[in-house]
């Protein structure tokens, strides 16, 4: 098992303001360090303070081992948000593979009785009916493993023809591959509202998948489909879209709880 430094910084920015009165912890997709949410200081109003989930081998993070096992990950990622929480209400979103880590970080924190997240926004996975990749496909040659990045849109069309960046993210890719496929559903619910979305020509779920989180929610609060594939959310007008919902349930949800 890979056991990565403890060194880094595991939240980005370190500093939040003090004025804001909602936390937003946003989890990157596989390969990425969260360059996917670039441009969401621009969505998000003022008063919910956003940070990026940084795991070990990419960006800040890039001379550190990156995990290849995702119970390891869940842990370091839960211990990592566990120590940073206050009084403030929170909330997770990844997309991909970050949405299962927000919903495993999730079941961690009710395991050890820390405070829940007020929603989690699950975006381009679904507990069922996604196509979980195999441990071999995370050792495809290189050649292969770009075509296949290239098929979903994963990254920019200029990075594949950039061999010094292919150098930085290939490995991180791999590595997240290798824990996507030692992932096991064992059914478990949450015990906060999820609220799901999706491309609606995502080549990597079944139709109808994003309904599997009815049973993993005790408010299940539905999905908004939009135009596009996998990395639909990469469009500027389907991630404002996201943020908006995302933010009107993220109100409603804290409001009721005051």
């Amino acid at each position: 098992m890979t056991t990565p430094t403890a060194l880094g910084q595991w939240l980005q920015p370190a500093e939040i303001r003090p004025d804001a009165t909602i936390r937003l912890f946003l989890f990157p997709h596989a390969g990425s360090g969260g360059t996917i949410y670039r441009n969401w200081h621009e969505y998000l109003p003022s008063d919910i303070a956003h940070q990026i989930v940084q795991l070990p081998g990419r960006e800040k993070r890039l001379g550190e081992t990156a995990f290849t096992e995702i119970e390891p990950l869940v842990e370091a990622a839960y211990e990592a948000i566990a120590d940073d929480l206050d009084d403030r209400p929170y909330a997770f979103f990844g997309h991909c593979l970050g949405a299962q880590l927000a919903y495993r970080v999730s079941l961690a924190m009710a395991r050890d009785g820390q405070p829940a997240p007020v929603l989690i926004g699950a975006s381009g996975w679904a507990p069922e009916g996604f196509s979980q990749v195999t441990y071999e496909q995370s050792l495809m040659p290189e050649p292969e493993l770009v075509t296949w990045m290239r098929t979903l849109g994963s990254f920019p069309e200029e990075v594949y023809g950039n061999q010094d960046l292919l150098s930085m993210i290939v490995p991180a890719l791999r590595a997240d591959l290798a824990v996507v496929s030692t992932y096991v559903d064992d059914g478990a619910a949450t015990n906060c509202p999820i609220v799901a979305y999706s491309g609606k020509s995502d080549p990597l779920m079944d139709p109808g998948a994003m309904a599997s989180w009815d049973k993993r929610s005790p408010e299940y609060l539905g999905n908004s489909e939009f135009v596009g594939d996998h990395f639909y959310i990469d469009h500027a007008e389907h991630a404002l879209a996201v943020t908006s919902d995302l933010v009107r349930h993220l109100r409603r949800v804290v409001d009721a709880r005051r």
